[in-house]
């Protein structure tokens, strides 16, 4: 039986140009900004009378066109899961604007309701986002019963979206514990789609699973994007996921982007020194490959005591001077490609 019209409507999709049809002229394919965030900030107060800062998130911008996915990159620590949770106002950003199809969604006070029919997470932890004492087609149908989407289909309902993502129907009446791994993630993406979002945070949501298990979820999320149009944001520290995966990438160090650009750029002309090292880091296939290892000096700088100047001047084999004393300004790389270091260049990223 087909899936109800309310699992069916996308509200990810954008209107198209009528004008354009009506005048027998060719629709622009070109892709409108779904989600737009500027200078968003997150800082939690922390120590005694809570006099400390932590600033997790510190002024980063970006943009992620309908249909498409920006990779978010990062040790942990970075920040990646606050801008995720910022974005769909599962916390509330200190300051910052977040648009979604061209709405300001920080304005937008009370209930949040409508804005979650729209924006879904995948969380990292299939088990702990499950309730383990409630079968899975009662969570599988949790989203549709909020919004009120339900429509006296139940079996039915569920079958569909259970057959979306691979799974058979029989397992509707187990509980969590029953599942394997893979299988609670593909519930976890099942109830994400349910209400057809059109944007979708993906924070670590591979980062559990074996190698083979992995790929089908990928696999799986492709084509539910290429299916419906959906929006990603996804959140990794695995650079060969977020190779597959993304468009566009972000690299993320203590709050703040390091670099950005195409995932092609990022990856085969990498600029910061940051991107660098963790590309050096990924093992290759080749067994005759001997890639140069940029090791990286030191841990982590706790956020509670952040240097002065670039943030990633204690580990970085190429500071000067000026990197521990002016945080570094946006330099242009190429089409679309931008890192913050004082001493990046074109032709050194080239090479």
């Amino acid at each position: 039986m087909p899936i109800p019209s309310p699992v069916r409507i996308i509200p990810g999709y954008l209107p198209q140009n009528n004008a354009a049809n009506e005048k027998g002229g060719q629709v622009s394919h070109t892709k409108k900004n779904l989600i737009k965030v500027k200078n968003l900030k997150k800082h939690f107060s922390s120590g005694l009378f809570h006099k400390t800062c932590v600033k997790a998130v510190d002024g980063i911008s970006f943009c992620i066109p309908s249909g498409k996915t920006l990779g978010m990159v990062g040790e942990s620590g970075s920040g990646k899961s606050t801008v995720g949770r910022c974005i769909l106002r599962l916390i509330e950003p200190t300051c910052g604007e977040i648009y979604f199809q061209g709405k300001d969604i920080l304005a937008t006070k009370g209930d949040h309701r409508n804005l979650r029919k729209q924006m879904q997470i995948i969380f990292q932890d299939a088990d702990g986002s499950m309730n383990p004492r409630i079968k899975v087609i009662d969570q599988l149908l949790e989203p549709l019963r909020v919004h009120k989407l339900l429509n006296g289909q139940i079996k039915e309902t569920a079958a569909d979206l259970m057959k979306l993502v691979n799974l058979s129907a029989d397992l509707m009446d187990r509980y969590p514990h029953e599942l394997s791994g893979g299988q609670r993630q593909r519930i976890g993406i099942a109830r994400a789609i349910s209400i057809n979002p059109g944007f979708i945070v993906a924070d670590e949501a591979a980062a559990s699973l074996d190698l083979l298990v992995q790929a089908q979820m990928m696999d799986l999320l492709k084509r539910l994007q290429s299916e419906r149009g959906i929006s990603y944001l996804y959140i990794s520290h695995n650079l060969p996921i977020i190779r597959r995966m993304a468009d566009t990438v972000a690299v993320m160090y203590l709050g703040r982007f390091v670099e950005t650009g195409k995932t092609k750029d990022i990856f085969n002309s990498p600029a910061h020194p940051y991107t660098q090292a963790l590309l050096s880091a990924v093992p290759s296939i080749n067994p005759l490959a001997r890639p140069k290892k940029n090791m990286l000096r030191g841990e982590i700088p706790s956020p509670l005591q952040p240097s002065c100047g670039c943030s990633f001047h204690p580990r970085c084999s190429q500071a000067g001077t000026i990197c521990s004393q002016i945080i570094p300004e946006k330099r242009h790389i190429g089409r679309d490609h931008w890192a913050w270091c004082h001493f990046v260049s074109h032709k050194r990223a080239a090479a």
